[in-house]
């Protein structure tokens, strides 16, 4: 049974951005190693893609999707979404990451993949969004970046 990933936005930017070649040699080698995985990400990711404007730039994010299982967002994932902030993992300010994070637990994803260290990879937040999955009865979620798969 192959993992079920769950990527954030930042990854499919980090794979075109060439103000950080070493992040994209490194999201280019995670690339490669999709197909023993099996990916998926939200209609927010996928939202958040098609803000990007530049119009190339957005063409080549939306064209890595493909073979990707597109979660749709739903009210379920809102409300776990505020419980994390409630329970202080995110600040209001920070509602998109905490619906991906929802989004990853509540499609039952074994890992959500993030460059985000400030919002997502980071150990308190880690932390604190599995006590609140605890308290829930809901799944343990890792929170890795790229090369830690």
């Amino acid at each position: 049974m192959k993992l079920r990933l769950y990527l954030d936005t930042s990854v499919f930017s980090a794979r075109i951005d060439d103000r950080a070649p070493d992040r994209r040699a490194l999201t280019e080698d995670f690339w490669q190693a999709l197909p023993a995985y099996e990916p998926a990400t939200s209609e927010l990711a996928v939202e958040e893609l098609r803000q990007t404007a530049d119009p190339q730039l957005r063409v080549r994010m939306e064209t890595m999707l493909v073979g990707f299982c597109l979660i749709p967002v739903t009210a379920e994932m809102r409300n776990l979404a505020d419980q994390y902030i409630l329970a202080g993992a995110f600040t209001r300010t920070m509602l998109n990451d905490a619906v991906h994070v929802a989004a990853a637990t509540l499609s039952r994803q074994d890992i959500l993949v993030s460059w985000n260290f400030k919002h997502l990879v980071n150990r308190r937040r880690r932390a604190t969004v599995a006590s609140v999955n605890a308290r829930e009865g809901l799944p343990l979620l890792d929170i890795l970046s790229p090369p830690e798969l």
